[in-house]
């Protein structure tokens, strides 16, 4: 499907506004943004004020206002989107410029997207009808106690209302090109999802009427893939055009791709700043957006980090151990999530909270004054800017590239109930997917079948916008047709390919030539079933018990950051005081660069991570990092 933006979209300016926008820096630094819980009561420039010059004392970077529910027993706030309320987030940004933060703008209330004035027209669509689904707890829950319509994120001119009305109430705070536009991550019940003239759609692409199997779609699992392939063009849309409106307001997109039923290599690829979330989603989640980023020519890639750290708690909370986090139990996932390919940390969160009256929000660590970490937050960021910075200079350096096995969790439904979790149903939301174990020193980066295709092949090897690969490693059950054939040509060209399982086409329609395809691809002496039948490839690193890690390369020299052993496997929930377990660690490890070799003791203190430098002639340098 062609992603083309509609009317609402396009003007005269959008090119230059384009221009600009790919020349600036997204954040003012690397600091660590907050989250900034911004509850529905009467907002004044008094706890504004004090709150800002907080985070700037703290070493914060910026923040970014999230709009979310009233406080029992307080009086509403002002009216969401009128003029008082758009004067007061005016107020708000140009106070952050002053003093040089950062200011972002989460693009709604809660999530996903809606509010009271969605109506039923553009509101969410099952096949059957509209969506039940509603927003509960907004800004605007005092008015709407039963909840507000969901937004039909299928719906190119629903998302132009949605954006002409936010975007009038934000573009007051909107005029200097700082600030991005958030959306969290896809939060619309995916169940029969659908939109206006879905079946005429589907019938042109696939030749037949999925009305005739919706209903019992989970018995049809061919049938289930081609419905799910459509939406997920149809969400790579709303990303796509989600980015071009927020280019029309001067602003960069934000967003957490993940949740969404699509292709999420394409999705994140669409977006300026590709956002991953830890740890309901496992830190080696991030591998993914940061794959994407790579593959697109993107230098940020944020985190919405400590997200419900030790487990989940119910509205109105507060989190378990809320004001009692160790900043050790943050240190051991931020480092993780930086071995992931994250480079910009967002908190979650900071509640808006007047000086003599503090308040908390659910589901998060706590920032404020009026906590265990308050001592440890100037050092802290400090730390988290020092590595965000370095693992953002240069680019990523990587030699093999991972398949992604989108066909595969396509196929497949919903997970186990003991893999499930608040963020995690099914297969495809792609929460347990991980690099083959035999990969792990080789620094590897998923790739999909539109960047192959886009890629060019200089001396056997493959180049995607920075990256360069000598090697494709392919371990899907089920390929595409085109997937199939882009693999093909890559194998034709002399490009290496370890391909681990004879792979079937999914879906309804099977083509003839898919079969021949395969047949040739197995032909070639370049493609092979193991990895060690690939000579000359060596993995960037080699040790027994490697920790996670992340390797930027900038001119001549290369920046490996070697996460805590003890990071390694992170999952939710974490346990509290999990770090106090760690230990002094030595690894011994064999870093291959550039067809030489050099060998390293790494010796990591408790809690410490490890940065090096390597310069073209093995010259090792040990960095300093601050101590937490």
């Amino acid at each position: 499907m062609k992603y083309t933006a509609p009317a609402y979209f396009c003007g005269q300016k959008l090119k230059t506004i384009r221009r600009i926008i790919n020349q600036m820096k997204y954040f003012r630094s690397c600091k660590p943004y907050t989250r900034w819980w911004w509850f529905s009561v009467r907002i004044e420039k008094s706890a504004i004020k004090y709150q800002l010059d907080w985070a700037k004392e703290n070493n914060f970077g910026g923040v970014e206002i999230a709009f979310v529910y009233p406080l029992q027993g307080e009086a509403a706030g002002q009216k969401f989107l009128s003029r008082d309320w758009s004067s007061i987030v005016k107020y708000t940004k140009d106070y952050c410029n002053k003093i040089n933060l950062g200011c972002d703008f989460t693009l709604g209330s809660l999530w996903p997207f809606g509010g009271s004035f969605v109506s039923k027209e553009h509101s969410s669509r099952v096949y059957y009808g509209y969506s039940k689904q509603r927003i509960l707890y907004s800004w605007e829950h005092s008015d709407c106690p039963e909840g507000v319509r969901i937004l039909n994120h299928l719906s190119k001119k629903a998302l132009g209302y949605y954006f002409n009305k936010i975007g009038n109430a934000l573009k007051p705070a909107l005029k200097d090109m700082t600030s991005s536009l958030f959306c969290d991550s896809w939060e619309v019940e995916t169940e029969g999802l659908w939109t206006n003239g879905f079946e005429k759609m589907f019938l042109n692409k696939y030749g037949y009427d999925i009305l005739k199997y919706i209903k019992d779609i989970d018995k049809n699992i061919n049938a289930r893939y081609d419905y799910r392939k459509l939406i997920s063009d149809l969400v790579l849309d709303f990303y796509k055009n989600y980015t071009d409106a927020c280019h029309q307001l001067k602003s960069h997109s934000r967003v957490q791709c993940h949740g969404a039923p699509t292709d999420l290599i394409s999705a994140y690829s669409l977006v300026d700043i590709p956002e991953s979330e830890a740890i309901l989603f496992d830190s080696d989640f991030s591998s993914i957006p940061a794959s994407s980023a790579a593959l697109s020519g993107k230098k940020i890639i944020s985190c919405e980090s400590f997200t419900c750290l030790y487990g989940w708690a119910p509205r109105p909370g507060p989190a378990p151990h809320s004001k009692e986090e160790l900043v050790t139990d943050l240190k051991l996932l931020a480092d993780s999530l930086f071995a992931n390919g994250i480079n910009q940390i967002i908190w979650h969160g900071m509640p808006y909270s007047p000086e003599k009256n503090k308040k908390e929000f659910y589901a998060t660590v706590h920032v404020g004054p009026d906590g265990k970490l308050s001592p440890h937050f100037k050092y802290f960021n400090r730390y988290l800017e020092k590595i965000s910075k370095t693992m953002s200079e240069g680019k990523t350096y990587s030699d093999v590239a991972v398949y992604l096995p989108y066909e595969d969790m396509l196929m497949l439904n919903k997970l186990p109930r003991n893999k499930r979790k608040p963020s995690a149903l099914y297969h495809w939301e792609m929460q347990y997917m991980k690099f083959p174990e035999e990969l792990r020193g080789y620094h590897p980066l998923w790739i999909n079948e539109r960047f192959i295709k886009k890629s060019t092949i200089n001396n056997k090897n493959f180049l995607v916008g920075d990256c360069s690969f000598s090697l494709l490693y392919v371990y899907s059950k089920w390929l595409d047709l085109e997937s199939l054939k882009s693999i093909l040509n890559l194998a034709r060209n002399g490009v290496r390919i370890c391909v681990k399982y004879n792979f079937k086409e999914p879906g309804k329609i099977n083509h003839k030539e898919f079969a021949e395809a395969r047949k040739e691809l197995f032909s070639y002496k370049n493609v092979t079933r193991k990895i060690t039948e690939q000579k000359n490839i060596k993995p960037l690193a080699e040790g027994r018990n490697l920790p996670e890690f992340r390797c930027r390369k900038q001119g001549g020299n290369y920046f490996i950051f070697f996460a805590n052993p003890d990071s390694k496997g992170l999952t939710y929930p974490m346990e509290y005081g999990c770090s106090l377990k760690t230990r002094r660690i030595s690894r011994n490890a064999r870093i291959n660069i550039n067809g030489k070799s050099i060998s390293l003791k790494l010796n990591f203190g408790k809690h410490e991570s490890i940065l090096l430098k390597i310069d073209k002639k093995l010259k090792v340098t040990k960095l300093q990092l601050a101590r937490i």
